[in-house]
């Protein structure tokens, strides 16, 4: 089961009091330090590195703290981790997804610091999205975030258009970190919001029509998407896309399966397809994957974020019926 494990406030600040200057227990590309002239950026996870090495381009030098293949709330940082952030020069998350790095990053005193949920309107959907962002039964494990992080849906990277409004500000922010390269970091970022641009009107235009506007999940991730193209997701356990359906919430999801005409019940490359394949027994449908986009591994479909967001639209378009 995937339980968000939060590193204690004193574990945290004891760490960053080591002083531990290596990051090599990160991954990314590029040499964390600074010592080849580059803005040293971490970034929190994949959606964060993506926007990191886009708008930075060859002036930064890019590491992340979760590795490519670990589920991002299952994080567990290493105190060299926690002691390497006060080292660099820029750090960019998404706070209220993992509670470890969002404890260890305001304890690293760096001041480049950029939440990319301030840079976007954060809001709340379903109640198995309410469950994934630590309401109900993980509302234990998360009480001691902040009020306003609370039963807010954070996966707005899959939603290109808040997306784009996320890598505006994160352009902002390093042209005010790095004022020598400021054009370079507006260019790149019109570039960046150029594709997304583009990967919105193709979403648009491919959900326009189709027979269903229903889709199962085990990972209830897409309300922002759904909302942006007119679908409905129907999670199935929220915040574990692991977890066994409950024979309650199976019969829901056969009738929901039977009513609005859903085909296929997805999950992601990051967890187990068992509960998928456990509800599409019992409901005589298909599955496929629908990649929250959380990290790439190799068994993603696609190299980076716009390849594996155009592979799940054409998942969607498969599971819908697009016309």
């Amino acid at each position: 089961m995937n339980v968000r494990r939060l590193i204690p406030a004193t574990a945290v600040a004891g760490a960053v009091a080591l002083g531990i200057t290596a990051l090599s227990a990160c991954s990314g590309p590029g040499t964390a330090g600074g010592s080849d002239g580059k803005l040293d950026v971490v970034a929190s996870f994949y959606p964060m590195q993506y926007l990191a090495e886009e708008i930075g381009g060859s002036h930064v030098s890019v590491t992340t703290l979760t590795k490519p293949g670990v589920e991002p709330h299952d994080l567990e940082l290493s105190p060299r981790q926690i002691g390497s952030l006060g080292d660099a020069d820029y750090i960019l998350y998404l706070k209220g997804i993992q509670p470890a790095v969002d404890d260890a990053i305001a304890q690293s005193g760096v001041k480049n610091t950029v939440d990319a949920a301030t840079l976007t309107t954060m809001e709340t959907h379903g109640a198995e999205v309410d469950s994934h962002d630590h309401a109900g039964s993980g509302a234990e494990e998360h009480a001691d975030s902040d009020e306003e992080t609370a039963g807010r849906d954070p996966h707005v990277w899959l939603d290109p258009v808040k997306y784009a409004e996320v890598a505006q500000g994160v352009g902002k922010s390093l042209e005010k970190a790095d004022p020598d390269n400021a054009a370079d970091y507006r260019a790149n970022t019109e570039a960046l919001v150029g594709k997304l641009d583009a990967l919105d009107t193709e979403y648009a235009a491919g959900l326009k029509s189709t027979t269903t506007k229903t889709f199962l999940t085990t990972h209830s991730a897409f309300g922002y998407l759904a909302e942006r193209y007119g679908l409905t997701q129907e999670g199935i356990a929220g915040v574990d896309p692991e977890a066994e359906p409950s024979p309650a919430r199976i019969k829901d999801l056969q009738h929901v399966a039977e009513h609005d005409g859903a085909t296929t019940v997805f999950f992601e490359t990051l967890a187990s397809d068992k509960t998928a394949k456990t509800l599409a027994k019992d409901t005589g449908l298909r599955t496929d994957v629908l990649d929250p986009l959380e990290g790439i591994t190799e068994k993603s479909k696609g190299h980076d974020y716009i390849e594996v967001m155009k592979s799940n639209l054409a998942a969607l378009q498969k599971a819908l019926g697009a016309k």
